[in-house]
């Protein structure tokens, strides 16, 4: 029995293929897409998956203003932020975060109702934050990335 061909193949930086696939959020629960998501940034859908290095793809979500939420969550859920000093705990719904996203300020491609959610799915650490740099959130169905020729996948096939 030749003991060399049962080698654990460990990925590293230069083997890693990072691919650009595009998530359309239309009529998706958010928590699920939100759960796909994180999964496919991680990189635990392909068989290199390595848990110490961002072996992800980047990942775009197009048409984020038609997620939707079961039950009474948009005004119901509570998410909790802290300034630091004495008295700043703040409280923001969804409805409140979404109505955020489109704020003319706000960088392109970001949405604070996505990165919200998809940041407490993730690592908390410098992995979870460099993992956060990959994911992309558009409110229409129009996005700067076509240079890098995303694949569209659907997220009820995701694994």
């Amino acid at each position: 029995m030749d003991t060399l061909s049962y080698k654990t193949l460990t990925p590293n930086a230069k083997s890693v293929d990072h691919k650009w696939v595009v998530i359309d959020a239309t009529d998706q629960v958010l928590g699920r897409l939100c759960a796909v998501i994180a999964l496919i940034l991680r990189g635990k859908n392909k068989p290199s998956y390595s848990p110490n290095m961002e072996c992800g793809d980047n990942v775009i979500v197009i048409n984020a203003d038609k997620v939707r939420l079961t039950g009474n969550k948009w005004t119901g859920r509570e998410y909790l932020s802290y300034t630091g000093y004495p008295g700043g705990q703040r409280t923001s719904t969804p409805e409140i975060l979404m109505k955020k996203s489109f704020n003319k300020h706000l960088k392109a491609g970001y949405n604070p109702l996505f990165t919200k959610v998809v940041k407490g799915m993730l690592p908390k650490n410098r992995l979870g934050r460099a993992l956060m740099g990959n994911l992309y959130v558009y409110n229409g169905a129009n996005h700067p990335h076509e240079g890098q020729n995303p694949e569209v996948i659907d997220i009820n096939k995701v694994k």
